[in-house]
């Protein structure tokens, strides 16, 4: 067994759009676990888009990343050496202790995955954090009925792609907006979406006005920006709207303005509620279990984006803030599931 492993570092802060020199590839040594610890290799490893708020020193409801030290991530992988009676070696888990490809940890705060119930890259995607955010936004925060039309945003990314198919299965009309007609074509023609739409090509008031003709009665936005400002015009009265992301203004320096609107939220009586996804983990076994039967019965389905080596990390990361995935990005860096 090897006495070092490789790591992702923040070498630098982003300004705007991160580049490859804000991160480093680092080899770090590897301790042996001591009493109650147990040594984990990383299989994959997940790139989210809310790292890149991490990657900014100011406040917000997780601390940011050190420069200098290795990036918390999402990760699923394999026990290889354990001294606490709760894992066993071979057994799976998932942490937030990627981007590395080993570490050593006591087992709490891990999350056992099951490799019987889906392949082991599902915990960080459509079983996972991204998966519980769509099933949290739409069912505990929008509370979506049967016969409304939900409208999704980056609705090809991985929380987007779930939020949308479970809407279809509650019963209502969904629509979503991609960045390309490859991803239009996998709503519609994959996902089950009723109508979906290019917005790179499109006038976002005119094209919710043809496809959401009798209004938008949810808008799960992970966008924010136009798209916000577009769902709001054309909102239902008594809609509701779960902000789940803004990715349209990660790479910003300021700001961007606030919805023009805005008044639409008063005429129309629209419930405007953010979420973080760590306050609802509660959720997470209704969750997975109603989830997983819908795989298994074909309702459900998903794609993944895998890029593999450990050294692809960065460009996977700057990859998903460009649109480059569609469905859950991942990095593989270790042998998977049998």
């Amino acid at each position: 067994m090897t006495d070092t492993t490789r790591e992702i570092r923040l070498a630098s802060r982003p300004e705007g759009e991160p580049r490859l020199e804000n991160f480093a590839l680092a080899e770090a040594p590897l301790p042996e676990p001591g009493d109650g610890e147990v040594l984990v290799r990383n299989s994959y490893l997940s790139v989210d888009p809310y790292m890149r708020g991490r990657m900014r020193d100011v406040r917000s409801y997780i601390p940011p990343f050190g420069v200098g030290e290795v990036l918390q991530g999402g990760a699923v992988g394999q026990v290889l050496t354990s001294n606490d009676a709760a894992l066993e070696a071979g057994d799976w888990v998932e942490s937030m202790l990627g981007w590395r490809e080993h570490y050593v940890a006591k087992p709490d705060g891990l999350r056992q995955v099951d490799p019987s119930r889906a392949p082991v890259s599902t915990a960080l995607g459509v079983l996972g954090m991204p998966g519980l955010t769509a099933y949290t936004g739409l069912h505990e925060i929008a509370k979506a009925k049967e016969g409304e039309t939900v409208f999704v945003s980056a609705a090809a990314g991985a929380v987007g792609g779930v939020a949308g198919q479970l809407a279809r299965i509650a019963g209502c009309r969904v629509v979503g907006s991609a960045g390309s007609q490859e991803k239009v074509d996998h709503l519609t023609e994959e996902l089950g979406f009723h109508a979906a739409f290019d917005y790179h090509d499109a006038d976002l008031a005119q094209a919710l006005r043809e496809h959401c003709p009798d209004r938008i009665d949810v808008y799960f936005d992970n966008v924010g920006g136009e798209h916000l400002d577009a769902a709001l015009g054309r909102m239902a009265t008594f809609g509701r709207v779960a902000l789940c992301g803004m990715v349209s203004a990660y790479n910003l320096e300021e700001p961007p303005p606030g919805p023009r609107n805005i008044a639409a939220v008063i005429v129309n009586r629209i419930t405007v509620r953010g979420f973080i996804v760590m306050d609802h983990y509660d959720l997470m076994e209704r969750f997975a279990t109603e989830v997983t039967g819908h795989i298994h019965s074909g309702e459900l389905r998903y794609r993944e984006t895998i890029v593999e080596g450990i050294e692809r990390m960065p460009a996977a990361f700057i990859g998903l803030l460009a649109g480059e995935n569609i469905g859950k990005m991942l990095v593989k860096v270790g042998p998977a599931a049998e």
